[in-house]
């Protein structure tokens, strides 16, 4: 599976014009890519496997003003990546091998498959943030 990421063309641009305007303006642009993410999180999370719930919660939207991100593994849960892509863990001391996906198993394949509903939010999204800026978009 073939990683293609969404490319918009003149956003950091439009996020330095932005902060010309009000300093709290780019701060949409950020909650706009939060907004698109929370897609991927929401369909990532029911997949991860569940004893504790560690893993599942450590999927967060977070984002930048120019990118939308998804972060899986945290402090609580450092296993995550073994979860999601496979390898050689350990647990308790002892290796615990799982075969290596290079697509991973939960977060990438969430994104694939909710691509285009992503898209959808992320330009309506984007749009309310230059609207509420009092700006036109083509």
């Amino acid at each position: 599976m073939v990683f293609e990421p969404i490319r918009i063309e003149g956003l950091a641009a439009f996020n330095r014009s932005l902060r010309k305007l009000d300093a709290e303006l780019p701060k949409g642009l950020r909650l706009a890519h939060n907004t698109a993410a929370q897609i991927v999180v929401d369909t990532a999370r029911p997949m991860i496997p569940r004893r504790t719930g560690r893993a599942q919660a450590s999927v967060k939207a977070r984002s930048t003003r120019t990118a939308s991100r998804v972060s899986a593994g945290s402090n609580r849960a450092p296993y995550m990546p073994w979860l999601d892509y496979g390898g050689e863990g350990r647990i308790k001391g002892r290796p615990a091998p799982r075969e290596f996906r290079k697509g991973g198993r939960y977060v990438y394949p969430a994104f694939h498959a909710k691509r285009d509903e992503f898209a959808r939010v992320l330009e309506r999204s984007l749009l309310g943030a230059v609207a509420a800026a009092g700006l036109d978009a083509d």
